[in-house]
């Protein structure tokens, strides 16, 4: 008995298609629905296959173990994930496509239009977007006249603690496409919303250049993990 139950599981660890049909994690998604899965079965159908010794459930678990949540696996870079054993360039590049997609179909409209009519808007739009980044991205939002999101643009990433930006560069930016009028928005990785001091001299200058230059700044919005400043709501802007 005890040979037989040790041979059961090389066979399982050696490869996913001499399981039982019922255990295979594409099989059972397509009896049972995504919902039915583990968050390690999913991810063993994103990878594929495993290796010699360890199928794709094998490293999906693995995975799981050394990083304990989606959350965290979502932060990490093709280069980061690279050195976790048995994940090589290509499993890397799909996680990190398939957890791109999902948050952009997280951030997106059904008729593929945004307009921003207030800071949750831009929070639905770049929570997504920037909660998982671990260093400081600044945004340039670029609006029509009637407040329809026309481009999204990425101006600079920065350290864990800082993303360097100057009016030059952001209204250089909303020239070149048109720009009826702006939002700025950055993340602060530490999880805090706060302004800090020089997010506050940032937003003055970048409103006395918009009034210059005839693009008026709506808003600059801070953005850490799930919440969001808006420096318009606290009459900064």
């Amino acid at each position: 008995m005890e040979v037989a139950v040790m041979n059961d599981m090389a066979g399982k660890s050696a490869g996913i298609k001499s399981w039982p049909e019922g255990e295979r994690p594409r099989e059972r998604l397509q009896k049972l629905g995504p919902q039915a899965l583990s968050e390690a079965e999913l991810l063993a159908i994103l990878l594929g296959t495993g290796e010699r010794g360890r199928n794709a459930l094998d490293i999906a678990k693995n995975l799981m173990n050394e990083r304990r949540s989606l959350r965290e696996i979502a932060r990490l870079s093709p280069t980061e994930l690279m050195k976790i054993r048995s994940i090589g360039k290509a499993k890397a590049l799909q996680i990190v496509a398939a957890f791109e997609l999902g948050r952009r179909l997280e951030a997106s409209t059904d008729d593929g239009v945004t307009i921003i009519a207030g800071p949750e808007d831009v929070a639905h739009r770049m929570i997504p977007a920037l909660r998982d980044r671990c260093n400081e991205i600044f945004m340039v939002l670029v609006l029509d006249a009637r407040n329809t999101l026309r481009a999204e643009v990425e101006l600079t990433r920065g350290t864990l603690t800082a993303s360097l930006v100057h009016p030059r560069e952001v209204f250089k930016t909303a020239i070149e496409r048109l720009a009826a009028s702006i939002i700025v928005v950055h993340n602060h990785p530490s999880g805090n919303p706060e302004p800090s001091a020089e997010d506050i001299e940032i937003t003055r200058q970048l409103v006395e250049t918009g009034k210059v230059v005839g693009i008026p700044l709506h808003d600059h919005i801070i953005v850490a993990g799930t919440s969001y400043v808006s420096l318009a709501e606290r009459g900064l802007v």
